[in-house]
């Protein structure tokens, strides 16, 4: 049997696919996120056994999912978002082929998409920022390689997705002041398309009040960059000096 990774969206039960709701239908075995998924979305595998993996660590979680394969079950592993950012898809997997699983994955809409699309925001405005840096920092996790500095992106000036990154609010915007200015403007969103979603609008100098007047703790994205202000040129693809051919 396969076990299938398919990406919950930001946590609404109409934000996934058909092909992650399909997956969801036919599974026996559903493992989930609980602290970040809303539980809605377990109403499309209401049948199945459903596992919260937010107390149990990688072994734990790898061994549910070898045992329910090799009894011949169908199993689904939710991630929040898409499974392409900060799933632990890589450990995951290896240890999926140590055991002989096949697996497959099945992509979702990412947290920093839903986050955008709450406020209304392009993040590439023309002349202002044509690049997202999707990123997140250290606290209690994985150490950041060297070479990937919030400093060294933010030279940049590219809109900035900070990930699991909400507890050093206060620091990070301390820490990009210099290149985007204090007035540069920030977004957070709180379980984007969730229930208790939560957004806050501010700039790099009073995001860190914010933040921490809400009690913010997990499940946030931060965005940051001034084509948030939808100040910018035009886009040279759309424009009628371009010559089009017929």
């Amino acid at each position: 049997m396969t076990v299938h990774f398919v990406g919950a969206g930001p946590g609404a039960a109409d934000l996934i696919t058909l092909r992650a709701a399909s997956l969801l239908a036919a599974a026996d075995v559903v493992l989930y996120p609980g602290t970040y998924l809303d539980a809605e979305v377990l109403a499309h595998c209401p049948d199945a056994r459903q596992v919260d993996t937010q107390a149990l660590d990688l072994d734990q979680i790898t061994s549910v999912m070898v045992s329910a394969a090799a009894e011949g079950r169908e199993v689904v592993r939710l991630t929040s978002g898409d499974p392409s950012l900060y799933s632990a898809l890589a450990e995951q997997t290896s240890r999926l082929d140590a055991a002989g699983v096949e697996w497959d994955v099945c992509p979702g809409v990412p947290a920093y998409a839903a986050a955008a699309a709450v406020v209304g925001r392009e993040l590439t405005v023309p002349l202002v920022a044509q690049s997202v840096v999707l990123t997140r920092t250290q606290a209690r996790s994985t150490a950041m390689p060297a070479t990937e500095s919030l400093a060294a992106f933010a030279a940049t000036r590219a809109t900035l997705v900070l990930h699991l990154a909400i507890t050093r609010t206060r620091e990070l915007a301390a820490s990009l002041v210099q290149e985007y200015g204090a007035d540069c403007p920030v977004v957070v969103v709180h379980r984007a398309s969730q229930p208790d979603e939560l957004v806050l609008r501010g700039t790099l100098a009073d995001i860190a009040d914010r933040v921490e007047d809400a009690g913010l703790r997990q499940a946030a994205v931060i965005l940051v960059g001034w084509a948030l202000a939808r100040d910018g040129g035009e886009s040279w693809l759309y424009t009628p000096d371009r010559t089009r051919s017929r």
